[in-house]
């Protein structure tokens, strides 16, 4: 009993009822004819798909610099290294290895100057930030139509310059990690076993770094600023390698992301990934100034699960498409409970 009401209190209890509403559905989908194993298998690769940009969330989550909601500064790091990719006409391995480098060079520049913004504003940096986000996307919407990309994939064949809405990525480097050592159960479940690979390596590294020096720095400066100051610990310093490193993971997040959805979205498609990110990492369990690996394992797949399995289950109930309907009412209910909890928790 000890042991039960202790996991409860850890886990919290609106993340428990938040499980048993998703193992319902998954118990119940049966019934209106809708496939288990099709259903993990969506669950899985939207895992895959959004756990590096959640993960990007933790180390400026740790410093103290609070929720990334400027994440599409690293989303759009990661989209030039994905289209300047394209520009060399790379494919394969090859292709997303240029998206990696260049995206991370892009975001280390981003992230710095960001950081630096950052600094400035101490007590304000969500608001700050979310400006930011929105300000940055609305600047290389017009760095889009006049930056000088000339490859066919990418621009707009009507002129001849300017990037399309939405680019293919089928004749490069499309599905490069989920089919890498991709485990096929059956015709409708198909695990993407690299794409899963590939996070745990990232996580691992997150993980290592916050056990060096600097990133143990930047636990303490985000957990007592004061204590950190006297430890002769340079507390603008710390923030901006942490929101470098968040800007930086967020731009690979981002190309993780394309090489699974199968396109790379122009324009206002980085606006759709900061809110459910940040929702995602506070479901799991995380607070404003302490995250986990933990936090956002189970925080992506609660979220990720009830937003796969409520719509699919619902519309096959009611045998009416309302399927966007209730994919919108359940993934901004979840951000609204999200961003409500208290510091701790919340429940």
């Amino acid at each position: 009993m000890v042991a039960i009401n202790r996991f409860i209190k850890d886990f919290g209890i609106a993340r428990i009822i938040i499980a048993i509403f998703l193992l319902s559905l998954f118990i119940v989908a049966p019934i209106f004819g809708v496939r288990v194993d099709q259903s993990i298998n969506d669950v899985i690769v939207r895992f895959g798909m959004n756990s590096i940009m959640v993960l990007s969330m933790v180390p400026m989550i740790q410093s103290g610099c609070g929720l990334n909601f400027g994440l599409p500064v690293g989303l759009i790091a990661g989209m030039l290294g994905a289209v300047i990719s394209l520009e060399f006409g790379a494919v394969g391995f090859a292709g997303i290895a240029i998206a990696f480098a260049v995206g991370i060079f892009f975001a280390a520049i981003f992230g710095f100057v960001y950081g630096m913004l950052l600094n400035r504003v101490k007590g304000d940096e969500m608001i700050i930030a979310t400006y930011v986000g929105f300000s940055f996307v609305f600047l290389m919407n017009i760095m889009w139509l006049v930056l000088p990309f000339k490859s066919p994939a990418s621009v707009q064949g009507f002129k001849g310059e300017g990037l399309r809405t939405t680019i293919s990525l089928d004749k490069f480097w499309i599905h490069q990690l989920n089919d890498f050592w991709k485990i096929k159960v059956n015709d409708y479940w198909t695990i993407p076993t690299g794409m899963l690979l590939f996070f745990a390596f990232m996580a691992v590294l997150v993980w290592l770094f916050f056990k060096t020096k600097t990133g143990t720095a930047i636990t303490a400066v985000g957990s007592n600023p004061d204590y950190a100051r006297a430890a002769g610990i340079s507390i603008n310093k710390m923030r901006i390698i942490s929101v470098m490193l968040s800007t930086m993971l967020a731009a690979v997040g981002m190309i993780v992301y394309e090489q699974s959805y199968g396109f790379i979205g122009m324009y206002n498609s980085p606006l759709a990934f900061a809110f459910p990110s940040v929702a995602a990492v506070l479901l799991g369990g995380a607070s404003v100034n302490k995250a986990t690996i933990l936090n956002v394992v189970i925080g992506i797949f609660l979220f990720q699960g009830i937003l796969t399995m409520t719509p699919s289950v619902i519309n096959s109930a009611i045998n009416i498409d309302v399927s966007e309907i209730i994919r919108i009412i359940v993934s901004n209910g979840m951000i609204v409970y999200a961003l409500t909890r208290g510091k701790k928790g919340g429940e």
